[in-house]
């Protein structure tokens, strides 16, 4: 393997991270935090040890990556991520425990939204603006920011693009992979300052609609807030989730709409079955709810079915209400949503809501060629032959999937937790939800789990954000025998 130039890359990612830790010092002094030396040693050692890393490598640099050197790279450049952006929460004090802190860590880069902390209104207004910052930066993806801010990495580029980004096609806007990465953070940057504005309209102040904003269009669900964002108003919560329905459609789709392709946009088989699930889930949970008690206004309930379901299927993990006091049916229809995720190309984890419609079909297809031996049937999406080996790919990430939370449930259970709620919180992490079932459910967290079960459930997050097999891979002898 290429190991200079992925040392050098490592190099460049954490001097990003570096820079980026500075921003929090703003806060800091704003509120007249005494972390502001915790973060300036935060940025320092990252950015020391970047350079260091950039530096050494950088003579007789072979700036290009193979696929295998860029699967190990792009695992491996959110572990170092992790560890270098657990520092500010360590040396503030803000959280003591290394484990802690790297399962609050993982969980903000890859966008899950668990968390150990219980109070998290008792933290400097600092640390919170990291905590959402970390899900802003993860949300796009850490190799698509390089790759669209540091042109360098020329021919590796691509093949570091393609094993972060998720989905059956890699849609290209353009013919170079960094003005792709430019044109999908564009994207991500002008929704966000939109999002911001329009809380601002709201009762949020600003550094609520900030921290809310990053979260949102990262599709994290860090709040500023114990209780989610149930405490503010009406209107903030439907900007909300607007806007995490916009988060979880492919971003490219967002570009095409801006470029006036309406129809291309509209027509999106993808898009449209995300929309129809929306739309259905949210009304069976509304008239499950009203069934159960009719004492709630139609309105109310409809509000909190909508935005619940949006929440879990963008796997943001914000909660306008404790679903556990809904009847079983409804927030059993909520665990479903943990397996289905939102749209490829978007900022949500999870199996994605294209692979389900590609495995529907296949097996109508399927059913007709029993019936039919003689008949020709080609599988498509939009427009698109979906050939045999493609669906072979699909039906192995299924399987792997949900052998991968199957066998994460297990070993939950061995580490000492209930069935129920093992099961709750490896289908939440893996897809990148935050909350779920039981005691992680819309207001838990995972402070009580033990350091084992939460480096498991940290794993697990890695695993669901690079879409299993760019990390499986890894443990495979395939891969170290070359």
């Amino acid at each position: 393997m290429n190991f200079r130039f992925i040392f050098n890359i490592f190099g460049r990612v954490l001097m990003l991270l570096g820079a980026f830790m500075l921003s929090s010092i703003i806060w800091a002094l704003v509120y007249h935090e005494d972390v502001v030396g915790a973060f300036v040693l935060s940025s320092l050692i990252t950015l020391v040890c970047g350079a260091a890393m950039y530096l050494l490598t950088i003579k007789n640099l072979v700036s290009e990556l193979s696929l295998r050197d860029s699967y190990f790279t792009v695992t491996f450049v959110w572990v170092v991520f992790s560890l270098f952006g657990a520092l500010p929460y360590l040396l503030s004090g803000s959280i003591t425990s290394f484990t802690d802190a790297l399962f609050e860590t993982v969980s903000g880069f890859t966008t899950t939204g668990s968390s150990i902390i219980s109070d998290v209104e008792a933290l400097p207004k600092s640390i919170l603006f990291w905590r959402s910052l970390t899900h802003w930066i993860g949300g796009m993806g850490i190799i698509v920011l390089v790759v669209a801010i540091m042109p360098l990495l020329r021919i590796g580029g691509y093949n570091l693009f393609k094993s972060e980004t998720s989905g059956m096609t890699q849609e290209k806007l353009s013919p170079k992979t960094t003005s792709t990465a430019k044109r999908l953070w564009a994207v991500y940057v002008v929704l966000t300052f939109i999002l911001i504005g329009l809380l601002l309209l709201g009762d949020m102040s600003f550094f609520d609609a900030i921290n809310h904003a990053f979260s949102t269009m990262a599709t994290g669900g860090f709040s500023t807030k114990n209780t989610s964002v149930s405490g503010f108003s009406s209107y903030s919560q439907y900007v909300i989730a607007i806007f995490m329905f916009l988060s979880g459609m492919n971003f490219y789709l967002h570009y095409h709409f801006y470029k006036g392709r309406f129809k291309r946009v509209f027509s999106n088989i993808e898009l449209r079955t995300y929309f129809a699930v929306v739309v259905v889930v949210s009304l069976l949970i509304t008239i499950t709810v009203i069934a159960y008690d009719n004492s709630i206004g139609v309105g109310e309930a409809l509000r909190n079915a909508l935005f619940q379901v949006i929440s879990v299927i963008t796997t943001t993990g914000f909660a306008t209400h404790d679903y556990h006091d809904w009847p079983h049916a409804a927030w059993m229809l909520l665990f479903v949503l943990l397996f289905s995720g939102a749209c490829v190309g978007s900022t949500g984890g999870g199996i994605k809501i294209i692979r389900h419609v590609v495995a529907y079909r296949h097996v109508l297809i399927y059913f007709k060629r029993t019936l039919h031996p003689n008949s020709v049937s080609l599988l498509k999406i939009g427009g698109e032959v979906i050939d045999d080996e493609k669906v072979g790919g699909l039906v192995s990430f299924m399987l792997l999937y949900m052998l991968t939370f199957s066998i994460g449930t297990v070993l939950m259970v061995f580490l000492g937790s209930d069935l129920l709620t093992s099961a709750a919180a490896v289908a939440s992490n893996m897809g990148g939800v935050g909350s779920g079932i039981g005691s992680v459910g819309a207001f838990g967290n995972y402070s009580a789990f033990s350091d084992a079960s939460k480096i498991l459930l940290s794993l697990l997050m890695l695993i669901g954000r690079l879409e299993l097999t760019t990390v499986l891979i890894l443990f495979t002898r395939i891969f170290w025998k070359g």
